[in-house]
């Protein structure tokens, strides 16, 4: 999973950048070269791969990933004079969806860049420069079905048609500030728009970026920004960049201790990622052992024999049948072996649908 992070310049996108990949990221390239992108990858926290890992005792424990793509100011800046465009357009382009850090912290030291802050202007404005940016890509397809249409054969004209129909009803709709991921789409539709990644069709989640002095109420906050920001694609979490870039600077202890201190139930790193995976359809299952217990990300209702394609093509091609055990049966079991006893492991073909929290063992032959 990769996501795109977006927002005005001095929001304090590439501190929440920092607190989201943890440190793991190539924040030294924003000074070394100002023009490239900074990936960062987070470590997904699973409380139920920590109980999976206590249990089996394996050799190595590997956690889902998600990654971040942080932009350099130098293209940021540009945003409101030039647009979204050249490498930045397609690296937003790439990501599975994109997250809008929005500054809601006071800080006279750091000057907004409109004058003021204002939360719901800075949205709208980048909720704009996305959708320009898709209105841009529309006419060109537009004007190039309108030429194409004039020489086209009669056993193409319809197909073409039909693309010239749904982009200009998106891009009527788009015009009138509906964003592409709120629009009535069909899945026959949608197979058209696909090819175009477009930005304001992507998940979204908006992280609002508070002050220490608003930690007391961040989920106040962010309780009626969910209800004001209740759309089709679109999730919000509150947080505090510049305090968690500094908790992931800390050791577990430290980090423990001053988190109680400051009344913060838990990583907002955490809430961002379980956010991400709701918005996308995503779920973990987990494969165990001996030598690693890892977590798998893949999307809500896919096949096994898909399933097994995440880990490996042979496996996927090669596909007999699953040993599958809910994580919760295999907790209340107390192991494995425990399980297969009571009848809880259970062998399904390829098109059972993968649950969240499934262990799953893969039969096959290649």
């Amino acid at each position: 999973m990769e996501i795109g992070i977006i927002g005005l310049p001095q929001s304090g996108k590439t501190t929440v950048f920092g607190a989201l990949s943890g440190g793991e990221s190539s924040l030294g390239n924003a000074i070394l070269n100002s023009n490239k992108p900074n990936l960062g990858v987070a470590k997904v926290q699973d409380p139920r791969l920590n109980m999976l890992e206590s249990m089996f005792n394996p050799a190595k424990t590997t956690p889902a990933e998600v990654k971040y793509i942080d932009f350099p100011k130098s293209q940021e800046a540009n945003i409101k004079s030039k647009g979204i465009y050249g490498e930045y357009l397609n690296s937003l382009q790439r990501a599975d969806a994109l997250l809008q850090v929005v500054r809601s912290f006071e800080d006279p030291s750091v000057p907004h860049v409109e004058g003021s802050i204002d939360p719901i202007r800075d949205i709208s404005l980048m909720d704009l420069e996305l959708s320009f940016s898709d209105l841009t890509i529309l006419e060109r397809r537009l004007e190039k079905l309108t030429n194409e249409l004039k020489s086209t054969k009669s056993n193409e004209r319809d197909i073409k048609l039909k693309e010239q129909v749904v982009l200009s009803r998106v891009k009527k709709d788009l015009e009138q500030e509906i964003p592409i991921r709120e629009q009535e789409i069909s899945e026959e539709e949608q197979k058209i728009l696909s090819n175009f990644q477009f930005l304001t069709a992507k998940p979204m989640l908006i992280v609002w970026n508070i002050g220490e002095n608003e930690l007391d109420k961040s989920q106040t906050i962010e309780d009626d920004l969910k209800s004001q920001f209740a759309r089709p694609g679109v999730g919000v979490v509150t947080l505090s960049g510049k305090i968690e870039m500094e908790l992931g600077s800390m050791n577990v202890n430290e980090s423990s201790e001053f988190r109680e201190f400051m009344g913060i139930d838990e990583p907002a790193l955490n809430k961002a990622i379980r956010s991400s995976y709701e918005l996308l359809g995503l779920i973990s299952f987990f494969t165990v052992g001996s030598d690693e217990v890892k977590a798998w990300t893949i999307e809500k209702d896919i096949e096994a024999s898909k399933a097994a394609g995440k880990i490996h093509t042979d496996i996927e091609r090669g596909f007999i049948r699953a040993e599958v055990i809910s994580y919760q049966n295999l907790l209340d079991s107390g192991s494995l072996g425990a399980g297969k006893k009571k009848g809880l492991v259970k062998l399904e073909g390829k098109s059972y649908n993968v649950r969240d929290g499934d262990i799953i063992n893969f039969l096959f032959n290649v």
